[in-house]
């Protein structure tokens, strides 16, 4: 029973987390351009984590449960505990540092030691090859960003321009969210499945195939929603003044260079961080007019943080999972 408990409340804060972490940065970002209705900002982000994984599959979320270690070992489930509160903890500390990270990168690093520390088969090439295509997100997401960035210049005015980039804002947005909940999303699926299967048993043992019930992708959604509302005002200004003093059009073209990053490897059911494809599109965005848009003090140190997550998160699982074993 303890371990039920133990499995709900890292369940709980994971997703409430994974809000304040990666839908703040949705939506403050959305919430950069002029006169955008927040109820429906609110709604493209929180729909898709419902509806995307009912219709599309859960093909990322069972990378954290299938790909990374073997957890259909009998302590397979205490392997996938301690990855996901080691998380947690990393995150917290380095956003307490200012210093705000990828808690997909964390979760993937604190799966990988806590195995590595309970003596579980790790599966090195899967990861690896995970953790590769995470590293290129920013990147493409820069890349995408300045590539929009420079094509968004050379639209000539027009009379019903204002419009038109109010209604590509919509759609951006719309697909980005879409993105999210295909991709990066599905690491609370994969936290918040795993758990169940522990409070049904009343005890943790293997990790069996995910199953995720409208129930629990409505639970997922609103524990999300209610921790991006939290921070969405701290998160939103990060991504937009601390970064680049962000126009209509660079939100626009973030947000689809965001969705483009995503959507691709989404396609080979590999996770990646959507707050790290955020960040890398305002950067390309922003240095497409010039590199002194950019805030590089302020890019450098969320690079720092994300250079820092993989290897504490790694050490930390291996310590808590060595330690459990002991016990």
């Amino acid at each position: 029973m303890i371990w039920a408990a133990a499995f709900a409340a890292v369940a709980v804060a994971f997703v409430w987390v994974t809000g304040v972490n990666d839908g703040a940065a949705l939506l403050g970002l959305g919430g950069r351009y002029p006169r955008s209705p927040a109820p429906l900002l609110v709604l493209l982000a929180v729909a898709p984590l419902v509806l995307v994984p009912a219709l599309a599959g859960t093909a990322v979320a069972r990378t954290f449960t299938e790909r990374l270690a073997d957890l259909g070992e009998p302590r397979g489930a205490q392997a996938f505990l301690a990855g996901a509160a080691v998380a947690l903890v990393v995150v917290g500390g380095l956003s307490r540092k200012g210093l705000p990270t990828s808690l997909t990168l964390a979760v993937l690093g604190g799966i990988g030691g806590a195995c590595l520390g309970l003596g579980l088969p790790v599966s090195w090439g899967p990861l690896g090859a995970v953790l590769l295509v995470g590293a290129a997100a920013p990147l493409v997401g820069t890349a995408a960003g300045y590539g929009i960035g420079l094509a968004a210049r050379r639209v000539p005015m027009f009379a019903g321009m204002p419009r038109a980039v109010r209604t590509a804002h919509v759609v951006a947005y719309g697909a980005q969210c879409a993105a999210y909940a295909a991709n990066d999303g599905q690491k609370m699926f994969a936290v918040a499945g795993v758990a169940r299967q522990v409070v049904a048993a009343r005890r943790p043992g293997a990790v069996g195939p995910l199953q995720p019930t409208p129930l629990l992708l409505v639970l997922v959604a609103v524990v999300f929603c209610a921790g991006a509302l939290s921070a969405v005002h701290r998160v939103g200004d990060r991504l937009g003044r601390r970064l680049v003093l962000a126009r209509p059009l660079h939100v626009v073209s973030t947000e689809a260079a965001a969705a483009a990053s995503v959507t691709v490897s989404s396609f080979a059911g590999a996770p990646v961080s959507m707050t790290q494809s955020v960040t890398g599109g305002v950067v390309g965005v922003a240095a497409s007019e010039g590199a002194c848009r950019v805030r590089w003090e302020n890019v450098l140190g969320i690079g720092t943080a994300w250079l820092l997550t993989l290897p504490l998160s790694f050490a930390g699982g291996a310590l808590c999972a060595a330690a459990m074993r002991a016990l």
